[in-house]
C-alpha cells in the first residue's frame, strides 16, 4: 500500500481532534482497537520459532498493524530522510499528531504518547519550506502551545515561531499576553521576546535568565521550558 493510501485509510483519525465529544470518543475507540491489534501482532512477532520466512511475515503484519494508529503511522520517514518533511505524504498525519497533543493532551498521553516523535516532528516542520496552508497550521500550533502550562518538548515550538514569524502570529501572542491565564501570559511574552532577539539561542539557560527578571506574580502557574 502506498503512503498516500495509508493517509486516506486513517482519515477517521481526524475525529481525534473533533470538538464533538461523541465523534472524538468514536475515534478514540477505533484508535484503541488499532493499538490492541498492534500489541497482538507484536506478541506474535516474538513468539515461537524464528525462521526467516515466518519472521518476515510476522514483521510485515506488525508493521501494517502499527501503521494504523499513532505513533506507528509516523514511523516511515524515508520520504524526508534529508530533512524535507514538506512533501512527505504523511505530513497531514504528523500535523494531526501534533494538534491532538496540543488540543487534548491527556488523551494523547494516554493513547499515543511519544515525546521523541513530538520533538522530531516539531523540528522538521520548523525547518521545511512553508506554503500558506502549512504556515497557517503552524501558527495555530504555536498559539495552542503558549496558551497552556508547559508540557514536555513544548520549547521546540520556539523554532516554529521563528520560522513562521509575522504580524498574524505576533497578534495572537499579544492576545495571549492579555489573557487571564498566567501561563499564557508568560509563555507568550517569552516567545515575543525571543522573536525580537533572533541572535539569542532558545536554551534552558536563556529561559531561566529571562524568567528571573520577571515579577514573581508572572511566574505563577508554570514550570517553564
Amino acid at each position: 500500500m502506498t503512503q498516500t493510501a495509508w493517509v486516506e485509510e486513517l482519515a477517521w483519525a481526524q475525529g481525534l481532534i473533533s470538538p464533538d465529544p461523541a465523534e472524538r470518543a468514536a475515534a478514540l475507540a477505533r484508535h484503541a482497537r488499532a493499538r490492541g491489534e498492534t500489541e497482538v501482532a507484536f506478541d506474535r512477532l516474538h513468539k515461537g520459532p524464528f525462521p526467516r520466512l515466518v519472521f518476515g511475515i510476522r514483521m510485515w503484519a506488525y508493521q501494517a498493524a502499527a501503521a494504523r494508529c499513532f505513533p506507528g503511522a509516523l514511523w516511515s520517514r524515508s520520504d524526508y530522510a534529508r530533512g524535507e518533511i514538506g512533501t512527505w505524504p504523511r505530513l497531514p498525519l504528523a500535523l494531526l499528531f501534533l494538534e491532538w497533543e496540543a488540543r487534548f493532551p491527556q488523551e494523547w498521553t494516554e493513547h499515543a504518547k511519544d515525546w521523541g516523535a513530538k520533538r522530531v516532528l516539531i523540528r522538521d516542520v520548523a525547518a521545511t519550506r512553508h506554503d500558506q496552508a502549512l504556515r497557517a497550521k503552524l501558527v495555530d500550533l504555536v498559539e495552542l502551545a503558549v496558551q497552556r502550562p508547559y508540557r514536555c518538548k513544548d520549547r521546540e515550538y520556539v523554532r516554529v515561531a521563528r520560522a513562521v514569524d509575522g504580524d498574524d502570529l505576533r497578534d495572537r501572542l499579544r492576545r495571549a499576553q492579555r489573557s487571564e491565564s498566567p501561563a499564557a501570559q508568560l509563555h507568550a511574552s517569552y516567545v515575543l521576546w525571543i522573536l525580537d532577539h533572533p541572535e539569542t539561542p532558545n536554551t534552558r539557560h536563556v529561559w531561566r535568565t529571562w524568567l528571573a527578571d520577571r515579577p514573581a506574580l508572572e511566574r505563577q502557574g508554570t514550570s517553564g521550558p
